[in-house]
């Protein structure tokens, strides 16, 4: 990265699950990074780290990220610490450190580990040093008490090696700056991008093409809810009552509810891993031997001791895909001596999801009020993200503005292609957050 062409940015979107890189150069267009090697998915980099032991290493861990992840995982899971969806806790004060064999990790550590990786696979896509980073960001982070200012001091330490201007954009705006390029008129639309950890909406007037400023932001919203959350109801519903879950434990002569932080901590992806460490295993232990189900606490830890999060997330990823097209779906996981069989109807999981549609649904209120109009202002409704394929996510919106209005495509990769795209503009601050 010795040489800067003039004009160049890269649209990075970070993502809770995969992570895209899209190009811009000095002409009006941007084109997708792919990624190159045989376990690469074209534009699409799984946003995960993978951590083994090598005397061959500085420090003797080795890392991989993206799909190399998975596929080392996947050779040697009990030997290896395998991450997923850290970008969830960006914005937690509660996270300072992911303890991995013998090390720890802040984020900003891991964030700058899973860059480097993800520019070696780009396939010469970064090779030559960008002017302007555009990174997407979410309108609203995710955890409980979010810190904003938290996040932007740990992504400015994360994104500092690329030595190049660093910019921050709603990622909504991103996918609302690609969705205009395919627009021959103008039109105001509402931006609905669900990704992994939160749920982000923009307002946005675009004007007709060949204007000189062809988008203008006019209300945002986000919440903290999303497809990991739609993953938690699952495990929650179909397999934690197979872990201990609203079971009890002796203490003296009393029995008590067994704490559900264990619990909630096991059906989150980002935590999950973490949770294989020395601590929390040594409390697992002694709450396993005063469980009135001992054994049930033991299939928990045995599930953690056996780095099985990924199977589990594989698991929980085909069921959700299978009832985005199917009535009725078959659930089924298997490892450390626990099995789980079990046909789920595509109504029964809506239900699960409810509250948080309710939640989504009031999000999109807010984001109609900040740009100060009501559903009979927008004229195009772009759903993107991978959740939007859930059915019950798009009805939200065909009820609300008519499925005539409604477009999607390019779930995963428009944000990253956006962002490029303002990567050109000559006030990159009209849009930055």
């Amino acid at each position: 990265m010795e040489h800067v062409a003039a004009g160049t940015a890269i649209g990075l979107d970070f993502g809770t699950t995969n992570s895209v890189l899209a190009r811009a150069g000095a002409d009006a267009g941007a084109t997708l990074v792919e990624f190159d090697g045989p376990e690469a998915r074209g534009a699409v980099f799984r946003s995960a780290l993978c951590f083994w032991h090598d005397d061959d290493v500085r420090g003797g861990l080795a890392v991989e990220a993206g799909p190399w992840a998975i596929a080392e995982y996947l050779e040697y899971p009990q030997d290896t610490r395998f991450i997923q969806s850290f970008k969830s806790v960006a914005a937690s004060a509660v996270f300072e450190h992911a303890s991995v064999f013998e090390k720890r990790y802040r984020f900003e550590e891991l964030g700058r580990l899973f860059l480097d990786k993800l520019a070696a696979h780009a396939g010469g896509g970064l090779d030559v040093k960008p002017q302007r980073v555009i990174v997407g960001r979410p309108v609203e982070y995710a955890g409980a008490r979010p810190d904003v200012a938290l996040a932007r001091q740990r992504y400015d330490a994360m994104f500092a090696g690329f030595g190049a201007e660093i910019h921050y954009v709603y990622e909504p705006l991103g996918a609302a700056f690609s969705y205009a390029t395919r627009l021959e008129e103008p039109a105001t639309i509402l931006v609905a991008d669900f990704g992994g950890g939160t749920s982000d909406f923009s307002v946005v007037r675009v004007a007709e093409p060949g204007a000189a400023k062809r988008c203008v932001p006019l209300g945002h919203a986000g919440i903290g809810i999303a497809g990991d959350r739609f993953d938690q109801r699952i495990v929650d519903r179909l397999v934690l009552p197979m872990l201990g879950k609203g079971g009890s434990y002796r203490s003296f002569d009393k029995v008590l509810d067994i704490p559900g932080g264990y619990f909630n901590d096991f059906a989150d992806w980002s935590r999950l891993a973490l949770m294989r460490n020395r601590r929390t295993l040594e409390e697992l232990n002694r709450l396993q031997r005063s469980a009135i189900d001992p054994a049930a606490i033991g299939r928990m830890i045995a599930l953690i001791e056996n780095e099985l999060g990924f199977p589990l997330y594989d698991a929980v990823g085909r069921l959700k895909r299978s009832l985005s097209t199917d009535d009725l779906a078959h659930f089924h996981f298997a490892g450390a001596g626990l099995e789980v069989e079990a046909d789920v109807a595509r109504a029964e999981f809506e239900g699960w999801i409810a509250e948080d549609l309710r939640r989504i649904d009031a999000t999109v209120d807010r984001a109609l009020s900040a740009a100060g109009l009501g559903a009979d202002g927008i004229d195009r409704v772009f759903l993107t993200g991978g959740s939007s394929l859930i059915p019950a996510v798009r009805a939200l919106f065909s009820r609300r503005f008519g499925d005539a209005a409604i477009s999607s495509g390019d779930e995963l990769t428009s944000i990253a292609h956006g962002l490029a795209l303002i990567g050109q503009q000559d006030d990159i601050a009209a849009w930055s957050a």
